[in-house]
């Protein structure tokens, strides 16, 4: 079975090949900046691009044979921003690039602070009962030496992005910071020069500008610890490793690691890359992979992970994911796609940006001209205009939902949920219906030896324990199944090993494939098969001895033509899978397990789970069907359906469900198959994903609804002549990082 872009591949017509590129953008400031670079991208034919303001990335899907690299980057430089490649290996570059810039960023601010606190100081005579409104604290030459460099040196770069913004047929933020304080500056410079009996703005052209400083300062701090749980994983792997080379033991750079290299891992070390051990016996703890705190034993033939770490024992392993192509590098990438992707629920906050800018401007407009033509006083008017451009912040409404998705993927990385894209995050919260696989996913997936029973007097053989007449069948069928590949003969054969029972070498074996086989084993006449095989040998059995299996597979046992016992075979249902169904019913979410055993064998797997409905005998071909009568409901109201599953076998079932949950750890096709890959096989991990979309999406309400009232309160107030410049240029520096910082509480979610 392929995944669903397979299926999809097989009736759609051909289409242009894709590749993606993730570029790192530089000098955006608020939404209209990264809605700004997003539609010129997306002018350009055979490109889809997300930009996101939060991560500064932006992601694109472009077809090479219509446009290169060299082009996109381009276009994005063409609108007035940098761009480079963004890759694993640059993450130590685009980091120290914005250290770099964060620490010229606080140096200009100390300098702009510096500057301003006299023209502040001086504010505080205005609350003296002794101070004229038309009188100057310092010379108004000093006011202007002071604000001067502030303006145009420190505010250099509002008056640049504000300029390649309106070269490219837009606006953003820093067109309302230039044309407020610009009007302030200039309005006061005038007043100097004319020797004119007013007050002069220049401390709070100077504020407004060192206050959205701060803010920036601030705000990309904040906007780092959202993408702590990238650079916690990027500092997992080791840089290290002990590989041998011409039978020495060498340590090298882990880059120039190649597969097939064998490389050795002491007790305590963090496993370099992907490997499979080929001598030694340990644990290791895998728990940055997959949530799970304990550890797993580790021997020749298992396989092992990049930044996992050993346990008590050295362990010799042979290489076979490196670089690129480790488990823990295909996380990060997952982690970034999803934390660069846009939710729809961003959509309205996008459509308003757009317009953010023109609609602002065109208020202060308004703002200056009534208050003059009313009130007669041209200082008051450009005062409050300059007010509501200042306090108009299209950043909090860029970074509402980007920043609570980095922290929400992030969270579900370390817990062992990978969730591909925002849609699919977003989608999780709103789930009502489960379908779930029944085998691997409910149950552990391998069928084991439940029961052995000898026929007459029936007797159960618990695990690890032999003897008695129990063990004489076991031990007869699995010395007559030694040879045979059907799943059930090698748990038959595995259960006897595991008991330490000494099987004999059988002869004269005739198989009919899928129904059983008859043999000599020590020159005694066997013969071991389903219950319809032993009636075709003429063999006789006990009817309620069968039906006391029900819902179990049953292998007859026989000897010298008489059955002497039964074989009860089932797959076992997870530990962690009934408290798993629970939980999800708990939070509203219908379970309903979908099965291609017989009726009977499912009702058993879902009563024990607390499942309570399941259809069965359902072929994986099918269950596509299934999911489509699910979201079309009983009463024939459509409903929200997920599906859970190994992501290979239930692919098209996958591809139906709204949003798909792949289980298994490891699974590089379930990874590509499904919306959210779940690390460990433990169904509570759906149940975790749901838990995180919940809280994530509330986290993006609360931010949307305060950026939204921040502007809808904000801009009115100041048109109104209730706010002064620089107490509007404080509220609208502190609005993106209230917002940024809101986000960082969702790391308070647990698993």
């Amino acid at each position: 079975m392929g995944l669903p872009g397979e299926a999809a591949a097989m009736t759609a017509p051909a289409q242009t090949e894709q590749e993606v590129l993730e570029l790192s953008i530089s000098g955006m400031t608020c939404a209209a900046c990264s809605g700004r670079i997003e539609r010129q991208l997306n002018k350009l034919e055979g490109v889809e691009a997300v930009v996101n303001l939060a991560a500064e990335k932006a992601h694109i899907r472009y077809a090479p044979n219509l446009i290169d690299r060299a082009a996109l980057i381009a276009t994005i430089e063409k609108t007035g921003f940098g761009a480079t490649l963004s890759t694993a290996d640059t993450h130590g570059e685009e980091k120290a690039r914005k250290l770099a810039a964060y620490r010229e960023e606080l140096r200009r601010f100390w300098i702009a602070l510096a500057l301003t606190l006299p023209l502040i100081g001086q504010m505080a005579f205005m609350f003296s009962g002794s101070w004229d409104a038309h009188d100057d604290v310092l010379p108004r030459w000093l006011q202007f030496a002071l604000a001067t460099p502030v303006q145009f040196w420190i505010g250099k770069r509002f008056y640049v992005g504000g300029w390649n913004a309106l070269r490219s047929g837009g606006g953003n933020m820093d067109v309302l910071v230039a044309l407020g304080t610009s009007a302030a500056y200039f309005y006061s410079v005038a007043v100097m020069a004319l020797d004119m009996h007013q007050h002069v703005y220049f401390e709070a052209s100077a504020t407004v500008i060192t206050l959205v400083l701060l803010g920036k300062i601030l705000e990309a701090r904040a906007k780092a610890k959202t993408s702590a749980a990238i650079e916690a994983l990027i500092k997992l792997q080791p840089q290290t490793a002990h590989v041998e080379r011409d039978g020495r033991l060498v340590e090298v750079d882990v880059k120039a690691m190649i597969p097939g290299d064998v490389f050795i891992v002491r007790p305590g070390e963090a496993v370099p890359v992907d490997g499979e051990v080929v001598e030694g016996v340990s644990s290791v703890n895998e728990a940055m992979l997959t949530g799970e705190s304990l550890p797993l034993a580790k021997r020749a033939g298992d396989a092992v992970y990049a930044a996992t770490v050993n346990g008590e024992a050295l362990l010799k392993c042979r290489a076979t994911g490196v670089g690129s192509h480790t488990l823990l590098a295909g996380i990060i990438r997952l982690v970034e796609q999803a934390q660069g992707s846009k939710a729809p629920v961003q959509r309205l906050a996008d459509r308003i940006a757009a317009i953010f800018v023109p609609v602002v401007t065109a208020i202060a407009l308004a703002t200056f001209v009534l208050w003059w033509w009313l009130g007669g006083d041209f200082t008051v008017a450009l005062i409050n205009a300059v007010a509501v451009l200042v306090i108009a912040c299209p950043c909090a409404l860029g970074l509402a939902t980007p920043t609570a998705i980095m922290v929400g993927t992030g969270l579900g990385a370390r817990a062992g949920v990978l969730i591909k894209n925002a849609q699919a995050l977003e989608l999780a919260e709103k789930i009502e219906v489960l379908a779930v696989d029944k085998t691997g996913t409910l149950t552990q997936g391998k069928p084991v030896v439940t029961s052995v029973e000898r026929l007459g007097t029936p007797r159960v053989l618990p695990a690890g324990r032999a003897g008695g007449t129990a063990s004489d069948i076991l031990q007869l069928a699995a010395s007559l199944e030694q040879g045979a590949t059907h799943p059930l003969a090698q748990c038959i054969v595995a259960r006897a090993r595991t008991d330490g029972l000494t099987l004999a070498s059988p002869t004269e074996v005739v198989a009919t494939p899928g129904r059983g086989l008859v043999g000599l084993v020590d020159g005694v006449a066997v013969a071991v098969g389903s219950p319809a095989f032993m009636a075709a040998q003429g063999i006789a059995l006990p009817q309620e001895q069968l039906a006391a299996l029900a819902g179990q597979s049953i292998v007859a046992v026989a000897r010298a033509g008489e059955a002497i016992g039964l074989l009860g075979i089932a797959d076992p249902l997870r530990e962690s899978s009934k408290a798993a169904v629970a939980r999800l019913k708990k939070l509203g979410v219908e379970v309903v397990m979908l099965t291609g055993d017989n009726a009977a064998t499912a009702a058993a797997i879902a009563r024990e789970a607390g499942v309570d409905r399941f259809e069965a005998e359902v072929l994986p071909g099918d269950k596509a069907a299934a999911i489509a009568r699910l979201k079309a409901g009983d009463d024939g109201k459509l409903r929200l359906v997920a599906m859970a599953g190994d992501g290979i076998n239930d692919a098209p079932a996958l591809a139906a469900a709204d949003v798909s949950f792949a289980m298994g750890a490891g699974s590089d096709v379930a990874m590509e198959a499904a919306d959210i890959t779940l690390m460990r096989d433990d169904l509570a991990g759906v149940a975790d994903a749901i838990s995180l979309s919940r809280a994530t999406l509330a986290k993006i309400r609360q931010n949307l609804f305060w950026a939204f009232i921040y502007n809808v309160l904000g801009i009115p107030l100041a048109a109104l002549g209730f706010l002064n410049p620089v107490v509007a240029g404080a509220a609208m520096a502190m609005s993106s990082v209230s917002v940024v910082s809101n986000s960082l509480l969702l790391r308070r979610w647990k698993p």
